[in-house]
């Protein structure tokens, strides 16, 4: 009777052991950053770098977002968010562009999720211009224009007649053109402002020949031309840098500055979805911040 009953006792203790969670069984996901191998199982939070601590990321395990964008600086930096977000198993499927109209078309019909190749001021006008529905989510960099050198090598022999060329797009026209007014090159109406066109120079002492072009096209138009004033991706793309090659750049602290931001942007109506909030903070990691400021050389500036 003794033997039974210890039989019976030995019985219920390992039974009881074995309900307690012993080493068989699925483990729990792991606490912290979460930022490791395992931090995709089902319950996990990603506190690290990158991450958002409000959202959910487990429950984005598994979805693909698509977001356009212009080859360089933008799918570059794209691709360090895409290494962070890929730690919780999202995919950032980077679809590249190489104008300035598409990436928008192809977020306001729904190809894609959302862009990152536009300043604020840019997308304003696009949508008064398209009747498109598109908003920002999160400012990203700033890139300032520069003035750069084509057939005339600096801003003092500059000759009478000398041809200049410009973005023809009306936001990055008038920066353009008040970077020229910066060098004393023309005088602009102060009521212009952002705005600024050609019919808006209201001085233009050396009679310089402004030539409106597709932002895309002045680098390579570059040597038939005295100078050119290039967005900084465009002038980056070409193997240009703003800090060793342009002879002016917009500063800093210049209107310009505040004004043009680079943004993520969504149609109406999404900027509040999890996965775009998801690559919002992607971007806004110190990981990109550190790899803008390694890799441009100031032609590409932070601004979170």
């Amino acid at each position: 009777m003794k033997k039974l009953i210890s039989l019976l006792l030995a019985s219920a203790l390992a039974f009881s052991l074995a309900a307690c969670g012993g080493t068989s069984g699925t483990s729990s996901a792991p606490s912290g950053t979460g930022t490791t191998s395992g931090a995709t199982a089902e319950g996990a939070q990603f506190t690290g770098d990158g991450f958002d601590p409000n959202i959910d990321y487990a429950a984005l395990a598994g979805t693909t977002v698509k977001v356009g964008a212009s080859p360089t600086p933008h799918a570059e930096i794209l691709k360090v968010a895409a290494d962070i977000l890929a730690q919780a198993d999202i995919t950032l499927d980077i679809v590249e562009f190489t104008d300035y109209i598409q990436p928008n078309t192809a977020t306001e019909s729904g190809d894609i999720d959302a862009n990152y190749f536009q300043h604020q001021n840019y997308l304003d006008t696009f949508n008064a211009e398209n009747g498109t529905h598109l908003v920002s989510v999160a400012k990203i960099h700033y890139e300032p224009l520069g003035l750069y050198p084509g057939k005339t090598q600096s801003i003092d022999q500059l000759a009478d007649g000398a041809q200049i060329l410009v973005p023809n797009d009306t936001s990055n026209e008038a920066r353009a053109l008040q970077l020229l007014a910066a060098q004393g090159l023309i005088e602009l109406d102060p009521d212009a402002g952002l705005t600024a066109t050609k019919q808006d120079i209201t001085a233009n002492p050396k009679n310089l020949e402004i030539v409106e072009m597709e932002a895309a096209q002045l680098p390579r138009s570059l040597s038939s031309a005295d100078m050119a004033v290039i967005n900084g991706n465009y002038a980056t793309q070409a193997g240009f840098s703003s800090a060793k090659d342009a002879l002016a750049t917009e500063s800093a602290d210049s209107d310009a500055a505040q004004i043009y931001p680079n943004v993520l942007v969504v149609k109406e109506g999404r900027e509040n979805d999890l996965i775009i909030l998801a690559v919002a903070a992607a971007l806004q990691s110190d990981a990109v911040r550190d790899f803008i400021n390694d890799t441009y050389g100031g032609a590409v500036v932070p601004l979170f």
